[in-house]
C-alpha cells in the first residue's frame, strides 16, 4: 500500500466507525454520500456517492469545507484512484426552483447512488434527510467529519461542482463564478443588481428573486 492509503488504520476519531458497524452487520458495499452547493445563489446542487474498499483510510480526507482548494484537488485524484466506485448526481437550478433545495439535494444524492457501477447495500448519508431508495441507510449529522466515506464524497462533490462553476464563469462572464462559485459574495450580489440573474441563477432564492424582472432571457 502506498503512503496515500493504509489498510485497517484508524484515526483518533475512528472515521471508519460507521463503516465497520455496517460491515459487522453483514453489509459489503458501503457508500458514503454528501452534497455540495445547497447555499449558493447560482449553479446546481451536486452530490457524490463513494464506495471505498473495506478498511481503507486515506490520509488527509476530511470535510471538504475544512480543506484548501489545492488539498481538495489532490485528494480528489487519490479518491478517484482508490475508490471501488464513485457516482455523481446533479440537480439543475431550474429544478431547484421547481421542487425546493431540500428535495433537489435528495434527488442529486439518489442520482449519485444510481451512477455507482458497484451496487451498494448500505448508505451513509451526511445530514438528517434520507433518500428515496430501498437500500438500507443511515443519516449522520456532521457526517463529513465523522465518516471517511462521507468525507470522500464531500470532496468529490465539492471539486466537481467547483470545476463546473469555473466553466460557467466563461459561459456567463461578469458574475465572478470562478471566484465565489455562486455563493452570495459582495461582488456577486453587486453583479446580480447590475446585470440581472443569469440562466444558472436560482430565481426563488433571496438575493436573486428580487431582480428576476431585470433579466432578458
Amino acid at each position: 500500500m502506498t503512503q496515500q492509503g493504509e489498510l485497517f488504520s484508524e484515526s483518533p476519531l475512528d472515521t471508519l466507525k460507521f463503516e465497520k458497524t455496517a460491515y459487522s452487520s453483514g453489509f459489503t458495499y458501503v457508500a458514503g454520500i454528501d452534497e455540495a452547493g445547497r447555499g449558493p445563489l447560482a449553479g446546481p446542487v451536486m452530490a457524490a456517492a463513494v464506495i471505498l474498499p473495506a478498511g481503507l483510510t486515506i490520509t488527509g480526507v476530511d470535510d471538504s469545507k475544512k480543506l484548501t482548494p489545492d488539498k481538495r484537488e489532490k485528494l480528489f485524484d487519490i479518491i478517484m484512484a482508490q475508490a471501488l466506485s464513485v457516482g455523481v448526481g446533479i440537480t439543475t437550478p431550474a429544478d431547484i426552483d421547481r421542487i425546493n433545495i431540500l428535495q433537489a439535494t435528495r434527488r442529486a444524492m439518489l442520482a449519485a447512488v444510481q451512477q455507482l457501477l458497484t451496487q451498494p447495500d448500505y448508505l451513509l448519508i451526511d445530514g438528517i434527510s434520507t433518500i428515496d431508495s430501498a437500500i438500507p441507510q443511515k443519516t449522520i449529522k456532521k457526517g463529513d467529519s465523522l465518516s471517511l466515506s462521507i468525507a470522500a464524497a464531500s470532496i468529490i462533490a465539492k471539486v466537481t461542482r467547483d470545476r463546473l462553476m469555473v466553466e460557467m464563469d466563461t459561459k456567463y462572464p461578469g458574475y465572478g463564478f470562478a471566484g465565489h462559485k455562486g455563493y452570495g459574495s459582495a461582488f456577486h450580489m453587486a453583479a446580480i443588481r447590475a446585470l440581472g440573474p443569469s440562466p444558472i441563477h436560482r430565481l426563488t432564492f433571496c438575493g436573486v428573486k428580487e431582480y428576476v424582472d431585470c433579466t432578458s432571457f
